[in-house]
Order: C-alpha cells, then sequence, then structure tokens
C-alpha cells in the first residue's frame, strides 16, 4: 500500500493533503523520515508512524473503548452537551467509510449523566453483531438508588417488570446489591432509558449510572473519563465470542 493512502485511510485527510504531509516531512515511519507519498510497504499491520508529531499504528479497522464522562452526549450533533466524539482525535473521526458517515461510530448510546464503557468502531458488522437484540451481549450497570436498596426490589427486577410502553415483563439477567443505595445490574436488550424505568417500576429512583462491563470485556480501571484506547485483537475477537 502506498504511504499517502496509508494515512488516508486512517483519517488524516484526503489522498493530497496525506501526499502533501508526507511530501513536506511531516511524516516519520518507524522511525525513519519519509518523504515518497508514493513509498510502498508491502506489511502495513502494526505498521508505526507519526503525522506531524502524532504516534499512529496502522489500524485496518477501528475499535475503541471510550470512558465517557458525564455531561456528553453520544451523537454528532449535540444538542444541550458537548458530543463524546470531541474526546477522539481527528483521525478516528474522519477515517473514510463507505457509507455516507465518517469516523468511527458508538455502538449504542449512554445518556448524558450515564458514565463508563462505550465502544465504537468503524465495523459495520461488528456494529450489528454488538447492537442486535437477538445476540444479547450482556451489558453491566452500577446503579447509585436514591432509595435504599432492599431484597424485595432485587427480586422484582429478577422477576421482570412492566414498561409502560411494553406490555411483556423485561427482566434483569443478573441482579444484586452491592450497597445500601447501591446494585448491579446486568441486561441483554438496550430499551430506551431502561434502567431508570426498570428502577422506577420497583418504587424506587437512579441517581448515578455508569456501565462497567459488556460482554467479557471491562472498562479498564486506569483509563480516566474522557480518555480512549484500542481494543486488543483478543479482546475484540471474545467480544464476537470467539469468532
Amino acid at each position: 500500500m502506498q504511504l499517502q493512502e496509508i494515512l488516508y485511510s486512517q483519517g488524516f485527510g484526503t489522498r493530497r493533503v496525506c501526499a502533501g504531509l508526507v511530501q513536506q516531512g511531516y511524516v516519520t515511519v518507524e522511525g525513519r523520515a519519509e518523504d515518497d507519498a508514493f513509498a510502498e510497504f508491502e506489511a502495513t499491520d502494526g505498521l508505526a508512524f507519526t503525522v506531524q508529531g502524532t504516534p499512529w499504528i496502522y489500524q485496518a479497522k477501528a475499535y475503541v473503548m471510550l470512558h465517557k464522562p458525564a455531561g456528553t452526549e453520544c451523537s454528532q450533533k449535540p444538542s444541550t452537551y458537548p458530543s463524546i466524539y470531541t474526546l477522539l482525535p481527528a483521525p478516528l473521526r474522519q477515517r473514510p467509510n463507505k457509507g455516507a458517515v465518517q469516523g468511527v461510530q458508538a455502538i449504542g448510546r449512554l445518556d448524558q449523566d450515564t458514565t463508563g464503557l462505550l465502544l465504537l468502531t468503524d465495523d459495520g458488522q461488528f456494529i450489528h453483531r454488538m447492537g442486535s437484540p437477538k445476540h444479547h451481549v450482556p451489558k453491566v450497570y452500577e446503579v447509585t438508588a436514591k432509595h435504599p436498596v432492599d431484597a424485595a426490589q432485587v427480586q422484582k427486577l429478577l422477576a421482570g417488570v412492566v414498561l409502560d410502553d411494553d406490555p411483556k415483563p423485561v427482566r434483569a439477567a443478573a441482579c444484586e446489591a452491592t450497597g445500601e443505595h447501591t446494585l448491579r445490574l446486568t441486561l441483554t436488550e438496550g430499551k430506551y432509558h431502561q434502567v431508570k424505568r426498570m428502577l422506577a417500576a420497583v418504587g424506587n429512583r437512579v441517581e448515578g449510572l455508569h456501565r462497567s462491563r459488556i460482554g467479557e470485556l471491562a472498562l479498564s480501571q486506569d483509563l480516566a473519563p474522557g480518555q480512549w484506547r484500542w481494543l486488543a485483537p483478543a479482546e475484540v475477537q471474545a467480544l464476537r465470542g470467539g469468532k
């Protein structure tokens, strides 16, 4: 693959812009300055380069973990709060895609006041697999409730509660009290405001909500709110169910 094509595929601009970055001496590959935009690289997997001082490693597809902070919206066009996409570097937002939308996309959404694990990718099949209800990917939430959490509430959440838009009961896949006002709730569905509505259905109220896990993937403890990191290939494979 030509160097200008490598930069273009990673979101560093149009092919013309990428060629210009190389020709002007703004690019190094594996620590060596490179000024030939048409230089060919046979092995691109794991190729390390810098663009205007920004280190990067070639990723055929981008799979990203973000620690979503409170007060942000999972939208490209936020209405009130800043977009979570502003927390990502420009190349991740500009990666070319076959569809009309560029860059990585969030898999599902978290409310503006909800924090925790958010996955983003430009792999459409991966988005479908993770978001499809038929795959029942479990998502774990740490809930802080306004009123004390008792055993009866936990049992009701496990047995199923009826929400106002569906007569079919919605059940927690797992639920346990972790403190007087806290519980850990595991869901395999993704209904609108589901955790908040489920807590309301058992006579309580969500005061704080944090997603700690999706499938086998837990939010990295060393990832501060607003920070992101690449997913390792083994993590992506585990989320795919080992496929």
